[in-house]
């Protein structure tokens, strides 16, 4: 049985990788969780839905999606308290600029910046009425770059910059926050020793570190912070690497 009084995430891709773990998390917290994923019918997809998990087909880059998303969303659990914008569009590691088409541009830009745009929009009124909290999963090419990646770090240096803008915007019924991912193990690429041994904590991360870094900042023990970037990478961001 639903418990009335339990609080409501939104984790958008949430069915694999990081966006996955992050609603494994909160649900491990009692929480009822709603993700939001394009391809919930997926082999990759590792979640089954329950009493306190809704899932939801949605394409972020459609209003109307997003929209009918959260509707449905509130008459299953009758509230909402918190948005994780997660879904996004990875890097394409073969991609060079001058091949880069306007399509490939506006998908990134559409899937990880507008869709964030648009749920906040929507998800805000319900927000409000809890004094809930928005974070946003970008990444650390928002910061550096590696080349040839320009629609996806264009895409997460915007999400950086909607963040604080937002945490002014919706202050102060709802925080808003930004999570900046480094070096992520999703288990989709072979990690050696040499990878951890560039972190200065020893390792690459792992899901589980960004899920733990979103709870603490939806919580009330986060009260006082808004409108801010935290960069989650073991320190490789601002460590000198040599040739």
């Amino acid at each position: 049985m639903k418990d009335k009084n339990a609080k409501v995430a939104i984790v958008t891709g949430g069915g694999q990788g990081i966006g996955a773990e992050i609603a494994l998390h909160l649900l491990s917290q009692n929480m009822h969780v709603i993700v939001a994923e394009l391809h919930p019918e997926s082999k990759n997809f590792n979640l089954k839905e329950h009493d306190r998990l809704l899932i939801i087909k949605t394409d972020v880059k459609k209003e109307t999606s997003i929209k009918q998303m959260i509707k449905r969303g509130i008459n299953h659990f009758g509230r909402l308290d918190y948005l994780v914008n997660n879904a996004g569009i990875l890097p394409d590691e073969h991609a060079v600029f001058e091949k880069i088409t306007l399509k490939t541009w506006n998908d990134y830009i559409a899937t990880n910046l507008t869709g964030a745009f648009l749920t906040s929009k929507y998800a805000a009124p319900h927000l409000r009425k809890h004094k809930g909290s928005i974070i946003n999963i970008a990444s650390t090419r928002a910061l550096q770059s590696e080349g040839n990646c320009e629609p996806y770090a264009a895409s997460k240096g915007g999400l950086v910059a909607l963040t604080h803008e937002l945490a002014i915007s919706l202050a102060p019924d709802i925080r808003v926050n930004c999570i900046s991912p480094g070096w992520i193990d999703n288990h989709h690429m072979k990690i050696t020793k040499k990878d951890h041994e560039v972190h200065p904590v020893g390792r690459v991360g792992k899901p589980e570190d960004i899920a733990h870094l979103v709870s603490f900042l939806i919580s009330d023990k986060a009260a006082f912070i808004t409108g801010q970037n935290f960069i989650a990478d073991g320190g490789m961001t601002i460590k000198m690497i040599y040739k």
